[in-house]
């Protein structure tokens, strides 16, 4: 996930989702995710605290701040690319797993009350991120410690 000032993202030329000042997630599903993992991260990316507060030190929430959250799916999160020279996705979840859990993240964030925008599932996109600090935070349900 990345700390933005602004951010869009654009389908076939319309602009499908489009933020302020929030945050912009890409989710990857690997087989084997649950929809706990969906919900974990969620809960996770909204309490993080990446924003800066009045003395400029990271204690501020997207909650915290009403921010807006942009998510985009994006399966090449998942790409192994140790052998060769064309990353493999297998462990990326079918395209049906992938788009539920998907779906479930982004119900998940939006229980917060936060403004969610997302991309398009399974489509070429255009995202456009004003990466504000820059601040770019990886998020892993497998190594999850609450």
């Amino acid at each position: 996930m990345q700390r933005v000032s602004r951010a869009s993202v654009t389908v076939n030329g319309q602009v499908a989702g489009e933020i302020g000042r929030g945050l912009v997630i890409f989710v990857g599903v690997a087989r084997g995710d649950t929809e706990e993992d969906a919900r974990y991260l969620a809960e996770k990316a909204i309490g993080l605290r990446i924003f800066p507060d009045e003395e400029g030190k990271f204690n501020l929430s997207v909650l915290d701040i009403r921010g807006e959250m942009l998510v985009v799916s994006q399966f090449t999160l998942l790409a192994d690319s140790r052998k060769g020279r064309r990353p493999s996705f297998t462990d990326a979840a079918s395209p049906g797993e992938a788009e539920l859990l998907f779906e479930q993240f982004v119900a998940a964030a939006t229980a917060s009350g936060l403004r969610v925008q997302t991309g398009r599932f399974q489509q070429h996109m255009l995202v456009r991120i004003d990466n504000d600090g820059p601040v770019t935070i990886m998020l892993e349900s497998r190594e999850k410690t609450r």
